[in-house]
C-alpha cells in the first residue's frame, strides 16, 4: 500500500550523464565537490539502441536514453517513469519559430517534441510493452516521479526505472529560470525498500516559496543520493520535501 505521508524505497542500479562526466568515478568527485556542468559539443553515443532510432533523438532525448539503457541493461518488462521539467522546450521554440515564418512543420521534429518522446523510443528501440510515464510538475517534477514510481512499486512491479533529464532553457525563455539550469540526466532502477532505503516525505507549507538555489533540482537530488549525505530538504511547489537515509 502507497502512504500518503512519505515513500521509501532503494536504488538497486544507478546511472548519470553530463557533457564531461560521463564515468562513476567523475559523478563521485562531483558529488564531493560540485561545479557548474556546461555545454560542451559532446553528446552520448546511445551505441545500444539502432542509428534509426538514435538520429531522431536530440540531445536531451539522448542524454535520457544513455542513462536508461545503462541503468536497466538487459531488463525487460519494467515500468519507466521519465521526468524533465521542461523536456524538449528547445524543440518546440524552434517549431514554434517556423510556423512564426509561415514554413511547413517536420513531422518528426514535432513528434519528438512531446513530453513521452524518449520514453517512446526507448520501448520501441527495446520492443517492450511494459508501462511508461512521462510527467513534469514544475520544481517538484522528481519529488513528483519519484512518488508515481512508487506508486507502480505499490501496485505490485518488482522494480521501476526512473530517469530525469533536462537542460537549460532556450534564450526566449530563459528569463523565466529560477535556477542555474544544467546539462544532466540520471537514472535509477527501484524497488521496493530493502537495502539502505531511502526515504521521502512531504507536508503543506504555503508559506514558502520555492527555493531558488544554483543548483537544478535534479543535481541536488542526484548529489544528496551519491554523497550519501544523511538528508535533503527542498522547498518547491508549496511543500517542504525531506529526502532522507532511512534506516
Amino acid at each position: 500500500m502507497l502512504r500518503t505521508d512519505g515513500v521509501r524505497f532503494s536504488i538497486v542500479r544507478h546511472a548519470a550523464w553530463a557533457p564531461g562526466l560521463t564515468t562513476a568515478q567523475a559523478w563521485a568527485d562531483w558529488a564531493r565537490a560540485p561545479f557548474p556542468i556546461t555545454a560542451s559539443g559532446s553528446e552520448p553515443a546511445v551505441a545500444a539502441m539502432p542509428s534509426m532510432l538514435r538520429r531522431r533523438a536530440g540531445f536531451l532525448g539522448k542524454m535520457a536514453l544513455e542513462v536508461a539503457y545503462q541503468c536497466l541493461e538487459t531488463r525487460a518488462d519494467v515500468p519507466t517513469v521519465f521526468c524533465s521539467r521542461h523536456g524538449e522546450v528547445a524543440r518546440a521554440v524552434d517549431l514554434l519559430t517556423e510556423l512564426a515564418r509561415g514554413n511547413l512543420l517536420s513531422p518528426t521534429a514535432f513528434g519528438m517534441a512531446v513530453h513521452n518522446a524518449s520514453a517512446g523510443l526507448f520501448s520501441i528501440a527495446r520492443a517492450d510493452r511494459a508501462n511508461h510515464v512521462a510527467l513534469a510538475a514544475g520544481a517538484a517534477s522528481v519529488e513528483h516521479a519519484v512518488i508515481e514510481a512508487c506508486g507502480l512499486l505499490a501496485d505490485g512491479a518488482p522494480m521501476v526505472l526512473l530517469v530525469v533529464c533536462d537542460c537549460p532553457l532556450p534564450a526566449p525563455f530563459a528569463g523565466f529560470e529560477d535556477c542555474a539550469e544544467q546539462p544532466h540526466a540520471w537514472a535509477w532502477l527501484m524497488t521496493a525498500a530493502c537495502a539502505d532505503p531511502i526515504a521521502l516525505s512531504w507536508r503543506a507549507d504555503a508559506d514558502t516559496d520555492t527555493d531558488t538555489k544554483a543548483m537544478p533540482a535534479g543535481l541536488d537530488i542526484l548529489r544528496f543520493q551519491l554523497s550519501g549525505q544523511a538528508d535533503l530538504e527542498r522547498l518547491a511547489n508549496r511543500r517542504r520535501w525531506r529526502w532522507s537515509r532511512d534506516a
